[in-house]
């Protein structure tokens, strides 16, 4: 939310600082996340300055440039090159010079130099006035009133507003200070508890009168709960035209860009008092009738923004005697709006219920600053006074006469909250004794009305605009804010207690895991468990009747819960990608949601993703791209810190994996990963491999949690190592040579390595060859070579008589 300085001082005469004000606020709660100043004219037209056209002569070397000279007060006067067809002798006119900044209305800068135009010296320029930020025109140089002064800077002549701006972070519950008022009063209570007391200067409606009655609207309000209060007026014979610049300047200062005069009062008046307002043609308004209801479910509607939206059956909609003519609180419709040609108003000014209207939002996919306030809530006793306001400040801006009276309908008036406070519950909450005559005073400032007083507490009206207040702990909160959170003592004692947890929590697993793949290069992610149900079309293991599915969804793409962590993190690697950051290596812990016949289920999983290359580009290292076997690698470190050493590998055959592998541990299935299918990296506008692996973590967690850690001395006697070159057919894994191995030798042989690969020239058809290192070690005694030889020769006799292999 932003929140001008000079509107905030209109309601509060305050001598503060913006950097004093902007702590303040922080302070009671409305943390302001960015200070930033304001001009109506980027610049203020700083070395812009009136002179007087002296001379001015055609170009000799250009037919549509003149030569002028300018006097701008100084001792000799400017020549000037200018292209201006309107530009002649006798004018007065902005002149930027040599070192001006100017800005174009993108924001982009640019400086007046000394140059030279076909030939002749130009030292300035006489601007139009869209080049100053004054207007739009460009065909000609502005012209000024003689009368002006030479030398008279700009920035004096023309009507330019200098403020700050507060970029304040509000929180849900806070919907009473959305708006100037609302930070006024908040600020008024902080002041107040520094002793500063000012008064809350609200805009007067004391000259509000009905002119004439000429033009009435009948007004039924059918569906009363979905609309407590609501209330109207007509105004006649106005002129929609631009606004006041002081009306734009404030617009624009809180990044609302202006309409036109009808538009904008209604937007002034919404950001002052927080009070949404709605201006309907009257002419367009079929019977001189409105009513306030529900319409039947498909109905088709228009909005403002030219979208034809099917409305739903609790959609509350302003209607005429014949047609849907707004969404109630969310957004007007195109054939009922404001236009240049309208001339007769009729001015809505309403509470609806902001459960309706959050609903309606969401169903549409609308998001106004009128349906902001109307689902957090807003004051129901403002609505007539800002109705009111809204047709003065109209009035003033587009001339036009009242001409019905204004129409109230509020059945049942919603009341103010009765609280009571506890002195000992205050005590205890904050942490401390505030003195009860500055807890008064607190509650008084914020205008909670306090209606007794006991020794034990106080009784309270709350009100009804402050509906985030309705609790004695909410009361107590307010105390707390205003009187200060700094101003709460802390104690030098810490007290603390120990609890007792097993080291096998998954968050402490998790750290573990964690921290070994950020030291391995990996970044973690965080995806949103809300997605798309369009990623069930590129798998088949995943099923639509699976989808968990949001009831009111934000959108389309965040409509059910994830079934699968592999497209949230394409999505990630294809953002990085876009931004030209194409070595990735992601992790991510999360949960994934289904949807079965009996119940519903979420699984926890590890994801990795690598793809680019290996290492970042060096002149000392070759690139290679990242694989297959370096996601193994990764893998394999992962279980082994954890203890899982004994586990068996399938390849994979799925609509996931061109090429995949599955790791499992008895019945349990640890890991599947292999590398993503073109079809659905493409889908994610993905060119480059991916690998990527899905860890079950659920299932990790089962296992290592009767996990016996194993430790014995490292042997002092050497290890010994054999090599064997095999030439095998092409269709055996190194893994039939390992199993093969160590069922040979289950006491001596430790380890079993593949170090090269061969295929090709020199080779049988259909052979490869496998160059394999075998380690041995005795732990109680050195080896001698008569036992070595006896365990290769077995070795190599097994691998000849299953796999048909032979030394090469």
């Amino acid at each position: 939310m932003k929140i001008s300085y000079n509107w905030l001082k209109q309601f509060l005469k305050t001598e503060w600082t913006p950097e004093q004000t902007s702590e303040l606020l922080t302070d009671l709660g409305l943390e302001v996340e960015g200070l930033e100043p304001y001009q109506s004219i980027k610049g203020g037209l700083e070395g812009v300055v009136v002179g007087e056209v002296l001379t001015c002569i055609k170009h000799p070397n250009a037919d549509k440039l003149k030569i002028t000279t300018v006097d701008i007060g100084e001792e000799s006067p400017l020549q000037i090159v200018c292209g201006a067809p309107n530009v002649a002798a006798g004018q007065k006119v902005p002149v930027a010079t040599v070192g001006t900044t100017l800005y174009t209305d993108e924001g982009e800068s640019w400086t007046i130099k000394k140059g030279k135009i076909r030939g002749e010296a130009s030292h300035g320029m006489i601007c139009a006035e869209d080049e100053l930020g004054l207007g739009n025109s460009h065909e000609g140089i502005l012209v000024l009133d003689n009368k002006v002064k030479i030398g008279t800077l700009a920035a004096d002549l023309f009507d330019i507003e200098n403020d700050y701006v507060f970029e304040i972070g509000l929180t849900p519950n806070r919907a009473d200070a959305m708006s100037h008022l609302g930070t006024a009063r908040d600020l008024k209570a902080g002041l107040v508890q520094k002793d500063i007391n000012l008064e809350l200067i609200t805009p007067s409606v004391s000259a509000f009168q009905v002119e004439n009655r000429t033009l009435k609207m009948d007004v039924n309000v059918i569906n009363k709960d979905l609309a407590p209060r609501y209330c109207g007026l007509t105004i006649t014979g106005l002129k929609v035209k631009e606004s006041p610049s002081w009306l734009q300047n404030r617009l624009k200062a809180i990044g609302l860009s202006p309409i036109n005069n009808i538009v904008d009062a209604s937007n002034y008046v919404l950001h002052e008092l927080g009070q949404p307002l709605h201006a309907f043609d009257a002419f367009k308004i079929s019977g001189n009738k409105i009513e306030v209801k529900t319409v039947e479910a498909g109905t088709k509607f228009t909005t403002l923004d030219g979208v034809e939206r099917e409305l739903h059956e609790d959609d509350l909609m302003i209607c005429d005697a014949e047609k849907p003519m707004c969404i109630a609180g969310v957004f007007g419709g195109e054939y009922s709006g404001v236009s240049e040609n309208t001339t007769n108003i009729f001015l809505e000014s309403a509470y609806f219920n902001p459960v309706s209207v959050r609903k309606t939002a969401k169903r549409h996919g609308l998001n106004t600053d009128a349906s902001f306030r109307f689902e957090r809530g807003i004051d129901p006793n403002i609505t007539e006074y800002a109705l009111k306001r809204a047709a003065l400040l109209i009035q003033e801006i587009a001339g036009g006469e009242i001409t019905s009276d204004i129409i109230d309908i509020y059945p049942k008036k919603i009341k103010d909250f009765e609280v009571r406070l506890s002195f000992e519950n205050a005590k205890k909450l904050i942490g401390e004794e505030i003195p009860r005559e500055v807890i008064k005073r607190i509650l008084s400032s914020l205008d909670i009305k306090v209606n007794n007083v006991t020794e034990a507490g106080l009784g309270l009206t709350v009100p009804a605009y402050r509906n985030d207040v309705q609790r004695e702990a909410d009361v107590i909160e307010e105390i707390l804010r205003v009187y200060g959170y700094n101003n709460v003592k802390t104690t030098k004692k810490l007290n603390a207690s120990i609890s007792t947890t097993s080291r096998f929590e998954d968050y402490k697993i998790q750290n573990v895991v964690g921290n070994q793949l950020a030291s391995q290069g990996f970044y973690e992610i965080l995806s949103n468990s809300l997605t798309t149900p369009n990623y069930i079309a590129l798998s088949e293991q995943l099923k639509d009747e699976h989808n968990i599915t949001m009831l009111n969804p934000l959108s389309n793409d965040l409509s059910v819960m994830r079934q699968s962590l592999l497209f949230s993190g394409l999505e990630s690697i294809s953002f990085n990608i876009n931004r030209k950051r194409a070595d990735l290596k992601f992790f991510e812990f999360g949960k994934t949601y289904h949807n079965y016949k009996d119940k519903r289920e979420e699984f926890k999983h590890l994801s990795l993703f690598v793809t680019g290359n290996q290492n970042f580009e060096n002149w000392h290292t070759q690139n290679k791209k990242s694989d297959f076997f370096l996601m193994k690698g990764h893998i394999v470190s992962i279980l082994e810190r954890l203890g899982i050493s004994r586990y068996s590998e399938t390849p994979i055959n799925n609509d996931l994996f061109s090429e995949g592998l599955s790791i499992g541990l008895g019945k349990n299935n640890l890991v599947d990963f292999g590398l993503v299918k073109k079809p659905i990296l493409k889908h994610f506008d993905i060119s480059q491999d991916v690998i990527y692996a899905d860890i079950n973590w659920d299932g990790i967690l089962n296992i290592i949690k009767h996990h016996r850690i194993k430790f014995k001395p490292i042997s002092k006697y050497p290890e010994v190592r054999r090599d064997f070159a095999l030439l095998l057919n092409e269709d055996i894994a190194f893994e039939a040579i390992y199993k093969i191995a160590k069922q040979s030798e289950k006491q001596l042989l430790k380890d079993v390595n593949l170090f090269d690969v061969y295929q090709g020239k020199n080779l049988p058809k259909g052979k490869k060859s496998y160059a394999v290192s075998f380690l041995l070690q005795d732990e109680n005694k050195t080896l001698n070579d008569k036992q070595i030889d006896k365990i290769m020769t077995k070795l190599q006799n097994n691998f000849e008589k299953q796999l048909g292999a032979e030394l090469r």
